[in-house]
């Protein structure tokens, strides 16, 4: 059986960090920060980012960091887990983006870097799609459960049901999909990424059910995780909005296991709630306060799991 978590990330250092305006037009949580310039915005991304990664490898996590690129100009390179995904297979699928200057983010640069310590069977992937504007986010718009192999997948713009199906062909994997909305100036629509709402380690989930607004699609996810003995640890669409839902469970070389989360996730959770997590591992937060206002991304989008096996 695959493992489900893994001790090696791999994160990209930003070196230009601004709001996405490509991405903004579907992605609600991004907010402007007024009264910041350009150099400040990075200076406080780069504090926030280094910090992060500081307390990954001060808990024993192996943390590949990659500098990005001044030019081209990839404002969201921070968020490399919705480019590329890597697998024990030695396979690393690389993934349809819906925002034009995204799709700069992926650079055949960082997997030779990586292929020097890790064992890269083939690179593929379904960026034809692109062509017909159809999109698949990697591991933004699929939360994998990589045990029993099945991904979740909240449809949306970026999570198109085409390019899903292309995924569970190549990779073998089944899906459970569903519609999974906010509230954005009183009308329902589309998450844009299921990662914001969901996610899943090895015996547990969290869930912002309240977002998937029909009841047997609610019930379906439910009873796949539970079916696959899944902990179910139930947030709310306030707790979602301030990234609660977007954390992830690593693990360092010894084992021990961590569930790692922004600080604002950590001050959205219940004592009940952290108790729950706190069970699967312990819980590792850092400040990422811009680096969500101005990307609507937050811990786990910055971290692409490594899962090749090492040379």
């Amino acid at each position: 059986m695959s493992r489900q978590i893994t001790d090696t990330l791999m994160m990209i250092r930003p070196v230009s960090f601004y709001m996405n305006e490509q991405t903004a037009v579907n992605n609600y949580y991004q907010k402007k920060i007024e009264g910041l310039s350009n150099e400040q915005v990075q200076d406080k991304a780069l504090a926030e980012f280094d910090g992060f990664v500081a307390k990954l490898r001060t808990a024993g996590v192996n943390v590949e960091v990659f500098d990005d690129t001044p030019a081209p100009s990839t404002p969201d390179s921070i968020f490399p887990n919705n480019w590329v995904s890597f697998h024990e297979s030695g396979k690393v699928w690389l993934y349809p983006m819906y925002a034009i200057n995204r799709r700069l983010e992926r650079r055949e640069d960082l997997l030779e870097s990586l292929s020097e310590k890790f064992e890269i069977e083939s690179v593929d992937g379904f960026l034809d799609w692109e062509m017909d504007n159809k999109f698949l986010e990697g591991t933004g718009s699929l939360i994998l459960d990589r045990q029993n192999k099945i991904a979740y997948a909240a449809i949306s713009e970026r999570t198109n049901p085409d390019v899903l199906a292309e995924f569970m062909e190549k990779t073998g994997y089944s899906s459970v999909s569903f519609i999974a909305n906010q509230t954005v100036n009183g009308q329902r629509l589309p998450i844009y990424h299921t990662n914001v709402m969901m996610c899943l380690g090895e015996s547990f989930a969290v869930l912002c059910a309240d977002s998937i607004d029909d009841q047997e699609e609610r019930q379906r996810v439910i009873d796949s995780l539970e079916k696959h003995h899944k902990e179910v640890v139930y947030i709310t669409e306030e707790q979602k909005s301030r990234f609660a839902g977007n954390m992830l469970q690593v693990q360092n070389a010894t084992g021990d296991k961590f569930v790692v989360m922004s600080e604002a996730a950590f001050t959205a959770l219940t004592e009940e709630q952290k108790e729950q997590l706190s069970k699967h591992g312990q819980l590792l937060h850092s400040n990422l306060d811009t680096i969500e206002a101005l990307g609507g991304g937050s811990a786990r989008c910055m971290m692409a799991e490594v899962f090749l096996p090492k040379k």
